[in-house]
């Protein structure tokens, strides 16, 4: 992971990225990011997404300062709920609230990432920056819902697409931009795309496989992810072509088999 980062950063890469389930056997995001901090120098890191509600809010807040300032700057911070019982979770009772947790999660992280003194859950009476200071830590936000698309423009830098494809993302993309200019925002949201790839063709079974693994709890969904992955050259560089033209102006090709030269295959194609 940490070799993969240094050539992603030698290839002229603009961020490495981490996918995030608690439920699956992987590292954590934000501590792998950290090692690859470590490794690197100029690099983006960002996690795509993890779920926010899993963490205590303070514990949330000083880890991501840390490996902020750490790394000089070098995080964004990814956030979603996680998929939706009506989806494929399978107890109504673990989503339940989830919604309202999270909003006060990114109340919270704003002003703790703004340097405001906040109460550190253990001590409320005692109020007091969490993390060391520095600028606050860009934000994106993952989901398709209407509520994803309001939390993107009140509190975030921009907002992730999930597996699925253009055809997926599309109809969030608008939504978000109008949001962006109702709420006064100015500039333009960082709108990152997600497309999973291997390029190695005597590999395609193992690269199907892991991801009808990841997403086994999915359902049906998980074959969708699996069988729009891209794994020929042709459809590597469309679907970098097919995400600009929707107005996706970041994208991240998330990988499927564990290759170092996976990262020179597609900066060859890419970039």
């Amino acid at each position: 992971m940490v070799e993969w980062a240094r050539r992603a950063e030698e290839r002229g890469f603009a961020f490495v990225s981490t996918i995030g389930r608690v439920g699956y056997p992987s590292y954590d995001s934000l501590t792998s990011l950290a090692a690859v901090a470590g490794a690197t120098s100029r690099i983006g890191l960002v996690t795509n997404v993890v779920l926010g509600p899993a963490y205590a809010d303070a514990v949330l807040a000083k880890i991501a300062m840390t490996v902020a300032r750490l790394s000089g700057e070098r995080l964004t911070l990814g956030l979603g709920l996680g998929a939706r019982p009506s989806d494929y979770a399978p107890s109504e009772r673990a989503f339940a609230g989830r919604g309202a947790v999270f909003e006060r999660q990114l109340e919270f992280l704003t002003r703790a990432f703004g340097g405001e003194p906040v109460a550190d859950g253990d001590f409320p009476g005692e109020r007091r920056p969490v993390g060391p200071p520095g600028p606050p830590i860009p934000l994106l936000i993952g989901g398709h819902s209407e509520r994803a698309v309001r939390r993107t423009a009140a509190y975030a830098a921009g907002w992730s697409g999930a597996g699925g494809g253009p055809s997926r993302a599309e109809p969030m993309v608008g939504r978000i931009r109008d949001a962006w200019r109702a709420a006064g925002r100015t500039g333009e949201p960082r709108l990152l795309g997600l497309a999973y790839f291997g390029t190695d063709a005597s590999a395609t079974a193992a690269s199907d496989g892991y991801l009808r693994s990841y997403y086994a709890y999915a359902g049906d969904h998980a074959a969708t992810i699996a069988d729009g992955a891209v794994r020929t050259p042709e459809q590597i560089r469309g679907i970098a072509d097919r995400f600009a033209a929707i107005g996706m102006n970041e994208l991240t090709f998330a990988p499927t088999l564990p290759d170092l030269d996976e990262i020179d295959r597609l900066a060859d194609l890419v970039l």
